[in-house]
């Protein structure tokens, strides 16, 4: 007999950070973290996450938003209906709830979660099978201070952790920035690939001049240099400047990447579940970005584990050209996984274990939980 959505809860969780994290748009001192638990008639439960960035500094969903959406829209939808099959239940959800795509992320990763400990299988192989369990991930430099940046860099570089870095630009003047990038560059660049996120920040004249500048001096990788409206500009970035182009709030579904590579976009997509509504949600914008010869890269909305294992799953499905910034559990002071994943070589290993592959623990999930700290 088919198990059925039998119950969906949902909290709050609050995570400090190990240091404040400096973007355009604010800087971070704590993760809120949206986890939600669907249990099935028959028993199994999956857990599923939906984090963004600074309440609504970043996009139109906050955390309070989130879990009001599933309470109050997702739940009443899904409760009673059967869940072996998720391309029926997405469906349903996207027929009668309009965006809300981070809401619908953590609800299709517990479904799938729930689904791959069903049926004994990782999620990776629901979603079409491995080409890699272990992949590449790199660090965001976001102190906000061009010394602490370096010296951060250059620890994690002797540990062996990361070979990759991206500074988090566009929050200050632009020679100011391309002063801090150029420091950063002397003295890390031959030991590491350095990339750059300016989230949006400059107009289309200074996003020419700074695109420039920054490819001169041996950038890697330039992450949404303008406004996520402005696509006219991005395209023309995207043809005249050597570096590639990164595009992140530009591109989400993949209706998104279809318009915007018959556009003439011909750099790479930040490909983000939370951006997509989910795991499975998200390989469809990957794989028109692969029809029309685009990039991919396995961006993060800085989740916790869940929200980050959630992503690999999908991303070691995908020759992914950029590698990932799966870092979001190394941003936090502590975690609410009882085994958190590993991170070792410039790498992140994928579990193998049915489903997700890590479980809630039940003892920090409540110690973190807002309403229990209240």
């Amino acid at each position: 007999m088919t198990a059925t959505v039998e119950r969906i809860e949902s909290w709050l969780v609050d995570v400090p950070t190990i240091r404040p994290h400096k973007l355009s748009m604010t800087t971070m001192g704590c993760q809120t973290l949206v986890i939600v638990r669907i249990t099935r008639s028959d028993g199994i439960c999956g857990i599923g996450e939906a984090t963004t960035i600074g309440g609504l500094s970043y996009g139109v969903e906050s955390p309070e938003a989130i879990q009001s959406a599933i309470t109050h829209y997702f739940t009443p939808l899904l409760r009673g209906q059967p869940t072996d099959n998720l391309n029926a239940l997405t469906a349903r959800i996207n027929s009668a709830i309009k965006g809300n795509t981070f809401a619908k992320s953590a609800i299709e990763t517990a479904l799938l979660d729930a689904q791959g400990k069903a049926l004994g299988l990782p999620v990776s192989t629901l979603l079409g099978g491995a080409l890699n369990t272990v992949l590449p991930v790199l660090w965001t430099l976001a102190s906000g201070n061009t010394d602490n940046d370096i010296a951060e860099g250059q620890r994690l570089l002797d540990e062996g952790r990361h070979r990759a870095f991206k500074l988090k630009i566009g929050a200050r003047e632009l020679e100011t920035d391309l002063r801090h990038t150029r420091a950063i560059v002397e003295a890390l660049g031959d030991r590491a690939s350095i990339r750059v996120d300016v989230n949006q920040a400059w107009d289309a004249t200074s996003a020419a001049r700074g695109c420039r500048e920054l490819a001169a001096m041996g950038v890697d990788l330039i992450e949404q240099p303008v406004s996520a409206e402005d696509n006219a500009a991005l395209i023309r970035l995207s043809q005249r400047i050597e570096t590639a182009i990164l595009a992140d709030e530009s591109v989400a579904s993949h209706f998104d990447g279809y318009r915007l590579a018959q556009q003439g976009f011909n750099g790479a997509y930040a490909l983000k579940i939370a951006k997509a509504g989910g795991p499975a949600s998200v390989l469809k914008l990957a794989h028109v970005a692969q029809a029309a010869g685009i990039g991919l890269y396995g961006g993060t909305m800085l989740e916790g584990t869940v929200g980050t294992v959630a992503s690999l799953h999908a991303w070691s499905t995908l020759p992914l050209q950029w590698g990932t910034e799966m870092f979001g559990p190394l941003l936090l002071k502590d975690d609410i996984v009882s085994l958190p994943l590993s991170f070792t070589d410039g790498c992140v290993a994928l579990p193998q274990a049915p489903g997700l592959g890590v479980e809630l623990d039940e003892e920090k999930l409540q110690f973190y939980a807002r309403k229990q700290r209240e």
